[in-house]
């Protein structure tokens, strides 16, 4: 056996022990995570057959708040149809490029405002007044703009998405340790390593939270999107079951919305957590 065979050998080996080191380590990974799972569907779920029970036995009436079977009933249906697989794909369509629109003008002028005092004295006056500006008094300002198609609906879910990632980017630069950056220009690091080694890991905890706070205000700023005049989306289903007298279509969009936002916000925080394991953050045990 040659060296090269012997070192490729002892590499197996070494891959082998790892492997079967880490795997507990997973094991107990999936088992939390599906801990977790059941425990959050636990809530809805108890509320969910509580309010069924309560409408069969006649201790409450179903009409304007129709127990879950109607609502899960009224979702197949559109399910069925395809209708509803179109208005979520209208939807996720909007949130995704206004979040994205947002998620870039956030973190460029958040950065900006944070690396500089005298672009954060520009700025951030006139972007704090403007973050108080109720979401549908923007409406008729995009509809004159851009009218009522797409563009406008994507610029209003930017705008919700915008601020609070702004904020976050901002709050986050600002709250870096001064002797943190100290030491690495004791060390010698040029910027570009002071970047990447200390200052992108100070901020990430604090832009991943301003990130799932941007697409939350997303999801909200939609509907009000979608009330100028689509004809498709979640916000048409609810417009559509307002005017006909359909609360189970109401009640069906809105708890799509709940699911949507769900796994919207859990890819965003699955996708982050590899880049946070750095952290050696309190996680209470009970």
């Amino acid at each position: 056996m040659t060296a090269i065979e012997r070192f490729d050998n002892l590499g197996e080996a070494r891959d082998s022990r790892i492997v079967s080191a880490t795997h507990p380590i997973i094991e107990k990974k999936s088992k939390r995570t599906a801990e977790r799972f059941l425990l959050g569907l636990a809530l809805p779920l108890l509320l969910g057959i509580g309010w069924e029970l309560a409408v069969r036995a006649g201790w409450a009436e179903g009409r304007l708040m129709p127990p879950p079977s109607r609502i899960f009933l009224t979702l197949y249906s559109l399910a069925v149809t395809g209708e509803l697989w179109i208005h979520i794909g209208a939807t996720l369509a909007r949130v995704g490029a206004g979040f994205a629109l947002g998620v870039i003008a956030g973190t460029l002028v958040g950065a900006l405002a944070g690396a500089s005092r005298l672009s954060r004295e520009i700025l951030d006056p006139s972007l704090q007044g403007l973050r108080s500006v109720p979401s549908i008094a923007w409406v008729p300002l995009f509809i004159l703009w851009l009218g009522i198609f797409e563009e406008s609906k994507i610029a209003l879910i930017a705008v919700g998405c915008f601020f609070p990632i702004y904020l976050g980017v901002l709050a986050a630069i600002q709250s870096v340790d001064r002797k943190t950056v100290e030491v690495g220009r004791v060390f010698r690091l040029t910027t570009p390593q002071l970047v990447r080694r200390i200052l992108l890991p100070a901020i990430l905890p604090a832009y991943v939270v301003a990130l799932r706070q941007g697409l939350g205000l997303g999801w909200m700023f939609v509907v009000a999107a979608e009330f100028m005049g689509a004809s498709e989306g979640l916000g048409y289903l609810l417009i559509d079951g307002q005017q006909l007298g359909k609360p189970d279509q109401i009640i069906a969009a809105i708890v799509t919305f709940a699911i949507l936002g769900k796994i919207t916000d859990g890819l965003i925080a699955s996708s982050s957590a590899p880049f946070l394991t750095w952290q050696d953050a309190y996680a209470p045990k009970h």
